[in-house]
């Protein structure tokens, strides 16, 4: 990926507003709520704000002019400079065509998991379920109200990717919380046996170091592991 000079997203989508025409902070902020990008881009005001700021001096935007609506304060309007305008064009290419290795939370948690007991891990990853359960939902309902008002999908599009990743992670997780609660994930019998042994007090410092003697023939696993 190419080093920016403003990397925030939040930038793209201040970009993406000054190429339909010259707005201020307040209006950029607006627009990209009624159009629901905060479901895709972190929004909040103080940091787009700040990102208007780091845009114009990094001269990809600049100030046109300022506006005063009835009693409230002068409002700076902004546009896009050829300069930002093609910053905009390059980088929503790369981001569409360059595929970037992403960590997730979720990932984290996985591949720490067995520091939990496993029922523990089943019971938590089924509680995620519902969660997941919630979130299409909503997306759902919103799909079906951006139909009712003919919305093209071409606005939505990023919807449809959520939902799509959303049900896999949902598929996925069921799964394999089904394997840990049912006994049949490979290694679960192992998993639990090492957690019993330390909720006996026994360290797993010391499991580590006679894994047969704790563990059965199943703990030469540990043996290969530390060679």
């Amino acid at each position: 990926m190419a080093r920016r000079r403003v990397s925030n997203p939040l930038a793209l989508a201040v970009l993406s507003c000054l190429t339909e025409r010259a707005m201020h902070p307040y209006e950029m902020s607006t627009t990209l709520r009624q159009r629901g990008k905060e479901i895709s881009i972190r929004l909040n005001y103080g940091s787009l704000y700040a990102v208007v700021e780091s845009l114009a001096k990094h001269g990809l935007i600049r100030a046109r002019g300022t506006t005063r609506e009835g009693r409230r304060p002068e409002r700076t309007v902004y546009e896009i400079t050829e300069a930002g305008a093609a910053e905009f064009e390059d980088w929503l290419a790369e981001l569409l065509s360059t595929p970037v290795r992403e960590f997730s939370s979720l990932e984290a948690g996985l591949s720490l998991m067995a520091g939990l007991p496993p029922d523990d891990v089943g019971m938590l990853l089924t509680r995620r379920t519902y969660a997941l359960r919630a979130e299409l939902g909503a997306l759902d309902s919103m799909q079906t109200q951006a139909a009712e008002q003919s919305l093209p999908e071409l606005f939505l599009v990023e919807n449809r990717l959520r939902r799509a990743l959303l049900q896999a992670e949902l598929d996925f997780v069921t799964d394999l919380a089904t394997r840990i609660q049912d006994g049949s994930y490979p290694g679960v019998k192992l998993w639990r046996r090492i957690h019993d042994l330390r909720g006996e007090g026994v360290s797993f410092e010391e499991i580590s170091a006679d894994p047969v003697r704790y563990l059965g023939e199943e703990g030469r696993f540990f043996q290969t592991s530390q060679k």
